[in-house]
């Protein structure tokens, strides 16, 4: 019945999200047999227990994460989404107050690491790939998924501005309105030349 749903799913959310769910509900199931418990329906008080136990192995992003995930698999599946329920409410106030909420940054591209990478960088053709790559995710700011999707069709001209990517699809934009962002000439020339 479950797999029947997420080939429901395919198409509505992107593959990465898909993968999650997935995963996330199969972490659910494993655990729900490790009790002897019905994955589905799924009570509160169950929930409960699941968020407790993900606590004392688990990151606190993640759990958010598997619960909101099962909360969305609940309810499209037409079954109750008990995670909003008051049990699980204060099982993930309690995880917060044992855990903590904070989460491990990635380190951002300054100009300084920027500048590094690009001197490792030779003007091969992969070393152009990988200048055009690295100043693409400096400039733009974008997701490595939103980076690696830029086709040379994506440049184009902002009157009076100067030279744009247009960033067709992103993890904010599912349904693809896009939007300009604006580069530099001399990330153009690059592109060209490589």
């Amino acid at each position: 019945m479950i797999e029947e749903l997420f080939s429901r799913f395919d198409g509505a959310f992107s593959e990465n999200t898909l993968r999650a769910y997935h995963s996330d509900f199969r972490q659910y199931e494993s655990w729900c047999s490790s009790e002897n418990q019905t994955s589905l329906p799924a009570t509160a008080d169950l929930i409960a227990e699941y968020v407790d136990f993900m606590a004392t192995q688990n990151k606190s992003a993640t759990i958010r994460r598997r619960i909101n995930s099962l909360g969305t698999i609940f309810k499209l599946s037409k079954h109750p989404d008990p995670t909003k329920e008051p049990e699980v409410v204060l099982a993930l106030k309690r995880m917060h107050r044992k855990i903590g909420r904070q989460q491990k940054q990635a380190t951002p591209l300054t100009k300084e690491i920027l500048d590094q990478l690009l001197e490792k960088c030779d003007d091969g053709t992969r070393g152009l790939r990988d200048q055009v790559l690295l100043r693409l995710g400096y400039e733009t700011m974008r997701r490595r998924s939103e980076i690696c999707s830029f086709t040379f069709d994506d440049l184009t001209e902002i009157p009076r501005r100067g030279p744009a990517i247009r960033l067709v699809k992103s993890k904010t934009d599912q349904e693809g309105s896009s939007k300009l962002i604006p580069i530099s000439q001399g990330l153009v020339d690059l592109i060209l030349t490589w």
